[in-house]
């Protein structure tokens, strides 16, 4: 990412402090993520400290400071998740992937995440992949689903 890519997002926008929000989901949705190099550009356009809008960005959990793996990985922490496995899935999910939550594996093939819930209570635990939900997992199930992969 450039800064002409960046000053191109940008472009788009008057510099209004207001607009910080949508300028964020704009980088995000041409780049993937928010890199520091674009707070740094964003930083002047508005007139507001670096420490601004990484408070804002890391207030909402739409926005990421890491690249996205090929496949995203969401463990199911809700009640009903939880108290099925849902914490010993996301366990396997760090041990198999070598991978904490929030981060990206080293080959950029999943990046992993834990949320509060997925809405799919009585098929838990569940484990979303993109778009896919994968219901009533556990460990085993859980190593034959990763391999299917890229």
């Amino acid at each position: 990412m450039t800064v002409m890519e960046y000053r191109n997002v940008l472009a788009e926008f008057q510099g209004e402090e207001g607009e910080l929000i949508p300028i964020l989901q704009r980088i995000q949705e041409k780049f993937g993520y928010i890199t520091e190099d674009a707070i740094k550009n964003i930083s002047p356009f508005l007139k507001i400290s670096e420490n601004q809008i990484y408070g804002v960005a890391s207030f909402y959990s739409q926005f990421r400071f890491t690249e996205p793996g090929r496949n995203s990985i969401k463990v199911c922490m809700g009640t009903a998740c939880h108290m099925r496995g849902g914490q010993i899935l996301g366990e396997a999910v760090e041990r198999e992937l070598d991978v904490k939550p929030g981060q990206t594996t080293k080959d950029k093939r999943f990046d992993f995440h834990r949320v509060a819930c997925l809405g799919c209570c009585a098929l838990a635990p569940v484990i979303q992949v993109n778009e896919d939900i994968r219901s009533r997992m556990n460990v085993i199930k859980l190593k034959e689903m990763l391999d299917k992969y890229e």
